[in-house]
């Protein structure tokens, strides 16, 4: 039992001092800030320089993406919405209610991506409406990128503000 014990201690099983729980942070805003509305950032910078094909491309991908997430919304959002509140709601009670550190580590991940959900049906609806092409597209995607990565900023340092208090609060009650 010592070695399990060693082992235990050496490896925090906690999710907030948890490494793996940070690069899976780091990697989801990554993620997120590179990919606006299903189109590589790679691809957005191509089209600005080049234009030609390369924006014929974006524009085509932005095409298929908006008008994809527009039917999934459009099709069951009163679904998406429900399923989405008690699932986060869940996590809010267990989290602070029940102090389910887990809870509230999910929460924080998954918390700030319906934001990143609203906005991007807010932009795909602005781009189905008519600024869908040429250098207008090309401007409003990087504007979505750069709101994008402002919530992923502030998301990441709430929950690093957060998760250093619950690891600092937890080391001095043991």
């Amino acid at each position: 039992m010592d070695v399990f014990d060693t082992a235990l201690e050496v490896i925090d099983l906690r999710s907030f001092s948890n490494l793996w729980y940070w690069i899976a942070l780091a990697a989801l805003w990554s993620s997120v800030s590179h990919w606006s509305l299903g189109v590589p950032h790679d691809m957005i910078q191509r089209a600005r320089r080049e234009g030609g094909q390369a924006l014929a491309d974006v524009e085509d991908m932005v095409r298929i993406n908006a008008n994809r997430l527009l039917h999934i919304v459009d099709g069951g959002a009163l679904v998406l919405v429900g399923v989405a509140g008690f699932w986060l709601s869940t996590l809010a009670v267990l989290g602070f209610y029940y102090d389910v550190e887990f809870a509230q580590a999910v929460l924080l991940l998954l918390g700030p991506l319906v934001l990143v959900l609203w906005v991007s049906v807010r932009e795909c609806r602005r781009i189905a409406a008519g600024a869908n092409q040429g250098d207008a597209l090309l401007r409003r995607l990087t504007v979505h990128r750069r709101v994008l990565q402002v919530i992923g900023m502030v998301s990441i340092a709430v929950t690093a503000f957060y998760g250093t208090w619950q690891n600092v609060s937890v080391s001095i009650l043991y």
